[in-house]
């Protein structure tokens, strides 16, 4: 239903209805297309005349009212005043209840929230407890052959001294430790590195003058440190020009993207046809042509197999393009996808910098981790031996594993706190119709995160977690049992990699579907997964368009921009003979150019996984009518009743005199 207060049309087709008696005043409450009017229209009994026009079925009227004048059309049907205005003021299929992303909640999943302090503080014991047993410079200083740490005082122990050992000397002058190969591994601390040696983290190591032809070796490791030291101080500029220029190539992605992400999505989907077909093509053409010159004295099995892959790549391009033609009205949904994801983000400019947060966030987690790790390792009790050796005992090595469960539960807590607040963020602007009305929705959403739900990012990450840390004790299993096994073992150890890696993926793109449904209703993580399930399996087509066409898409841009930097980086680079070795800043250009890039992708791509979600979610709460849909008219166009639904639009956006020539125009060609 549309409201709109103006001046009542001169021409009136309809003869007047006469007012209900009794009737002194009307509250009316009407809400229609996110606009809401509520007034009391007064001395009704006062009322000559007013109809009742613009209803299609009771469903969407065009109403005007001036002081007690209501006027209305009817197509084809006449209706009482009363019975509409009393239809009216009870809200009969006007209003919406579903209003977006819900604003009462309550904290979700908070039993894990527990499990995961719980877990920090026992890991922060065992490393306590490792701390107190090991000394950090074990490992960056090193020991010598009697257990003295170089660069250290080590206290002498009596009980040793009894035995004999060499422990308890005083190393602080001496910080280097020399490892020399004479028939046996000689370690000692020394304050210079002998001739012959080179240092290298604190350890001098012999040297040799074999050419290997490696760019290293070539100069020595000490040379080649200290050659890259002053390529990266001579080039810092250039470096920091390159970086700068991923980040605006990013920008450009993202416009390119809003812009000609249809083009882009068709030239995907013409490049892997014409690939398909040319490869079939070619490998029909290699068979014929070593069939015709095949010998019968010659065995014919390179012909069959080639044969076999013809056959093979004729299935796989006509299964392709099949695919392809059932899917290209889905493929039209991605690329208005794309296009309400650049919307979204052109209206929340600073969704762009929340990558950042995330990526200061995993950086304290790996640095944590390291410095366990440090900690981890460097722990031990002496055993004397020659040479001697710290040894741990099983609380140690439980930590080395409690530590990587850490990093891996705690990599995909940031992740999924990043994923929560786009996701609320971008469900927000989908759910709110006046679109500059929008207030804070990334404040919003990391407020929503943190009151609420982070016990159900906790349950999500600790899944993945569970499981990739089962995939690593896998692989360190298949590594101690290298070169014992067999063919039968081989196969089940790569058969259980493979089902852990799939299962790992299903889980990491339910868990994001999930905290998209947890942060438009609040639900706990098992009630998100399941709704999310359930539309992600009634929309297969449209899913594995969008994880085909679209992920390939943002792969492209994402490669996109790191060539492009690595390029101009080589041009830069071509003028600037005094650095000796351009790889390495290239490189590191390279790779920041994928962090930015990924940093701005990952935005897009979580915000059409959100799109997505809340356009399923509108279809399945609104018809459209009745209760009018959240959505775009571009998106509009891919629900069933799509007809009518933009013809509400269309009138909810027309002004009442045009709206009343609308309206008679369809009444006139109704009654012919």
């Amino acid at each position: 239903m549309v409201l709109a207060r103006g001046k009542k049309p001169e021409s009136n087709p309809f003869p007047p209805v006469a007012a209900p008696s009794g009737s002194s005043s009307v509250d009316m409450t009407v809400k229609s297309m996110g606009l809401q009017w509520a007034g009391t229209v007064p001395g009704m009994e006062g009322v000559r005349e007013y109809k009742i026009f613009g209803c299609h079925g009771s469903l969407s009227c065009i109403i005007w009212i001036q002081q007690s004048v209501v006027s209305s059309e009817v197509e084809g049907t006449s209706y009482g005043t009363g019975s509409v205005l009393d239809n009216i003021s009870k809200g009969e299929g006007n209003e919406s209840e579903f209003q977006g992303p819900v604003k009462n909640r309550s904290c979700t999943d908070v039993l894990f929230l527990f499990i995961m302090l719980l877990f920090t503080i026992s890991l922060v014991v065992l490393i306590i407890y490792c701390a107190n047993n090991g000394d950090i410079y074990r490992i960056l200083n090193g020991y010598d052959t009697c257990g003295n740490v170089c660069g250290r005082y080590n206290e002498p122990v009596k009980e040793y001294d009894k035995l004999g050992v060499c422990l308890g000397e005083d190393m602080s002058v001496k910080r280097l430790l020399q490892i020399s190969w004479t028939g046996q591994v000689r370690r000692q601390c020394v304050d210079t590195c002998n001739d012959g040696y080179e240092k290298i983290f604190n350890r001098c190591i012999e040297g040799t003058d074999k050419p290997t032809g490696n760019t290293v070796s070539r100069t020595g490791y000490k040379n080649f440190f200290q050659e890259v030291s002053e390529d990266l101080d001579m080039s810092w500029r250039e470096i920091l020009y390159l970086c700068l220029i991923a980040f605006g190539f990013s920008l450009i992605i993202l416009i390119l993207f809003r812009c000609f992400v249809g083009i882009l999505a068709w030239l995907v989907l013409i490049g892997v046809t014409l690939a398909c077909i040319g490869g079939t093509i070619y490998l029909w053409v290699l068979w014929k042509s070593m069939k015709d010159e095949l010998k019968d004295t010659e065995d014919s099995t390179d012909v069959t197999c080639h044969l076999a892959y013809a056959i093979a790549a004729t299935i796989v391009t006509v299964i392709v393009l099949l695919v392809i033609l059932v899917m290209r009205k889905r493929i039209k949904l991605v690329i208005q996808l794309f296009k309400e994801a650049g919307k979204a983000i052109n209206s929340m400019p600073l969704l762009l910098f929340e990558p950042l947060l995330t990526f200061v966030a995993l950086g304290a987690v790996v640095a944590a981790w390291l410095i366990f790790s440090l900690v981890i390792e460097s722990s031990g009790f002496f055993t004397p031996g020659n040479p001697a050796s710290y040894e741990k005992n099983p609380t140690m090595k439980v930590t080395r594993w409690y530590n990587l469960m850490g990093l891996f539960w705690f990599v995909q807590f940031c992740t999924g706190c990043q994923h929560m607040i786009i996701a609320g963020a971008v469900a927000k602007w989908f759910f709110t119709r006046n679109k500059s009305n929008l207030g804070f929705p990334i404040f919003t959403s990391f407020y929503n995160l943190v009151r609420y739900h982070l016990g159900t990012v906790a349950m999500g990450s600790l899944i993945i977690a569970l499981v990739h840390l089962v995939r690593t004790i896998l692989a360190a299993i298949q590594y101690q049992v290298k070169g014992h096994e067999n063919a039968v073992s081989r196969c089940v150890f790569r058969t259980c990699q493979c089902c852990l890696y799939c299962f790992e993926k299903v889980l990491k793109y339910l868990s994001r579907n999930a905290y998209i449904e947890t942060a438009i209703f609040g639900y706990n993580f098992c009630r998100g997964g399941q709704q999310a399930f359930k539309h992600l399996s009634s929309n297969a087509l449209r899913v594995s368009a969008i994880n085909s066409v679209g992920d390939f898409v943002l792969f492209l841009g994402k490669a996109l921009v790191v060539i492009a930097t690595i390029l101009i980086g080589i041009k830069m680079f071509d003028e600037k003979t005094s650095v000796r070795h351009v790889w390495v800043p290239l490189v590191l250009v390279g790779i920041f150019a994928y962090i930015v890039a990924d940093c701005f992708i990952t935005v897009y791509e979580m915000a059409i996984d959100t799109i997505f979600l809340c356009f399923c979610e509108d279809c399945e709460q609104n018809d459209g009518l009745s209760r009018p849909y959240f959505m775009s008219r571009g998106l509009m166009e891919f629900v069933q009743n799509s007809k009518k639904a933009l013809d509400v639009l269309d009138a909810s956006s027309m002004p009442p005199s045009q709206a009343w020539s609308t309206a008679s125009t369809r009444q006139a060609t109704s009654a012919k």
